[in-house]
């Protein structure tokens, strides 16, 4: 009896494989956790971001359609028809779920902003005289990119951006009385006052080495509110509040502030452009 279940032991253990180490077969580049469940297959195929691709089926996969259409006023509106996809941008930083998450603009491969919606007013000064690719694509919560058969779920467009118009300058008049002379030592100039002192709110954040320090959370604001965001970064980087499109250029070493009044409900992102790190949540009711 005791043989008996000697050869059974060593049968079992036999399947296990060499060693005694259990063995999963799955494709390169996922680990066995990704190969025997979760929302599609992670890939080590990175976007030019550095986001890893989630590749999942063509049959049922995320799609993306983007509609570009001249605005009256200033710049561009932006359409996204998804299918298979809807936005969840209150689960963002989350685990990945399936046809969920969000949407990255890009402008000839630079990302211009993370889009929580169906719609986006690009302005005219956030693109540069001449012809351009914009793309966007789609993200999950996790901030993989959705794929398929190891390419990205995108959609791409040419734009065609107008000089633009140069600032008009006042000349005087012939026989007109020219300005005196500036003086050599101009007087002194008052401190400027601070941006933050309207604020209702201030939020202060540290960049270092890519980090964020406090770490991202969320900051509850009431509508009608002004919040001020007092930012210094090591690296010279742009900060960009998303959904009120306010951006503000963030010199390296420097303390930069945007005060902003909150005039909308619900959860905007905020981020750095170049380093694409998320700084904090607006959340406003």
């Amino acid at each position: 009896m005791a043989a008996c279940a000697a050869l059974l032991l060593l049968a079992a253990v036999g399947t296990a494989g060499c060693g005694g180490r259990a063995t999963t077969h799955h494709k390169p580049g996922t680990t066995h956790q990704q190969a025997s469940g979760g929302v599609g297959t992670l890939l080590d195929t990175q976007d030019e971001a550095g986001h890893r691709l989630r590749q999942v089926p063509a049959q049922g996969a995320p799609e993306v359609k983007l509609t570009l259409r001249p605005d009256s006023e200033d710049g561009w509106n932006l359409q996204l028809e998804v299918g298979n996809f809807h936005f969840t941008p209150d689960s963002v930083g989350g685990a990945a779920l399936a046809g969920g998450g969000h949407a990255h603009l890009l402008l000839d491969g630079r990302k211009l902003a993370r889009l929580y919606g169906p719609w986006y007013h690009l302005s005219a000064t956030q693109v540069p005289e001449g012809p351009h690719t914009l793309t966007v694509r789609l993200y999950a919560d996790d901030h993989t990119a959705w794929a398929v058969e190891g390419k990205p779920v995108e959609a791409t467009t040419r734009l065609t951006a107008p000089a633009q118009s140069p600032a008009s300058h006042d000349h005087a008049a012939p026989g007109a009385p020219t300005s005196p002379p500036t003086p050599s030592q101009p007087p002194a100039q008052p401190p400027a006052p601070d941006p933050a002192a309207t604020a209702d709110r201030t939020v202060t954040i540290a960049i270092h080495d890519g980090k964020v320090t406090p770490a991202p959370g969320r900051t509850e604001l009431k509508r009608g509110e002004r919040v001020a965001l007092r930012v210094t970064s090591d690296r010279a980087d742009t900060l960009h509040v998303h959904g009120y499109d306010k951006e503000l250029p963030l010199p390296a070493g420097q303390e930069a502030t945007l005060v902003l009044t909150v005039d909308r409900t619900g959860l905007f992102e905020v981020e750095t452009h170049e380093s694409d790190l998320v700084l904090t949540q607006l959340l406003v009711r």
